[in-house]
């Protein structure tokens, strides 16, 4: 792997986890000597990270990590709402054989995990699986242009789940709406599958906007509403 992608998915994954919180300036004199490699490679990797939207020009400041607000989640998630509902319709549309076999063993995973989710388990497999149904979807959609457009859209959303705290119910719920999903899909049913997907993406949008937790509340504040504080 070249430098300039070895740094870039460094940076990424530190930005998606908050270990590079927003406003954070990211200086290439100091972000190539603690990766330890030249400036160029490092000036690439936040080339793309801005194109990305991860990351922003900050003027005088160099390169910024781009922030967070109330008003950005709502938009990301009314194209989120379309295009992954699409995405579910497309899938099962075209499900048939292993594809369909795939998305049941995927429902199982699911509707064994939540219990466990619900008594406060890790929720790490559970991200993974979701992660996994992510790539069922994409690959059974078989739509590149609606998976390219979804590619950046997830990094975002990747960054906004962080901003919520951990409800055990939540998750349980969350992983018994990705087995509706994954189950939808199966059946090769477009019309449910597409409805169960937006029927889990308003309950997560509703958990996001309502748990948001107490370190940043600041920053899912729109600017308009900091400036009237």
């Amino acid at each position: 792997m070249r430098a300039s992608e070895r740094a870039y998915h460094t940076l990424r994954s530190e930005i998606l986890d908050w270990t590079l919180p927003p406003g954070t300036v990211l200086g290439e004199v100091e972000q190539a000597e603690r990766l330890g490699i030249s400036r160029t490679p490092v000036r690439e990797a936040l080339s793309k990270l801005v194109a990305d939207g991860l990351a922003e020009q900050g003027g005088g400041r160099g390169v910024l990590v781009a922030d967070l607000s109330l008003e950005q989640a709502d938009q990301l998630f009314d194209l989120r709402i379309a295009l992954e509902s699409l995405l579910a319709r497309r899938a099962a549309e075209r499900a048939r054989g292993e594809t369909a076999d795939r998305f049941r063993a995927l429902a199982e995973r699911f509707a064994t995990v939540a219990d466990a989710l619900d008594a406060g388990a890790d929720p790490s497999d559970y991200y993974d699986m979701a992660g996994d149904l992510d790539v069922a979807l994409d690959e059974a959609a078989a739509n590149p242009y609606l998976v390219s457009a979804l590619r950046t859209l997830r990094l975002h959303l990747a960054r906004l789940r962080r901003l919520s705290a951990n409800d055990p119910a939540r998750l349980a719920a969350s992983a018994a709406e990705h087995a509706d999903i994954a189950s939808a899909v199966a059946s090769g049913a477009g019309d449910l599958a597409e409805a169960t997907t937006r029927v889990h993406l308003h309950h997560a949008f509703r958990h996001l906007t309502s748990h948001t937790t107490p370190d940043h509340t600041d920053t899912l504040l729109t600017a308009s509403s900091k400036e009237n504080r």
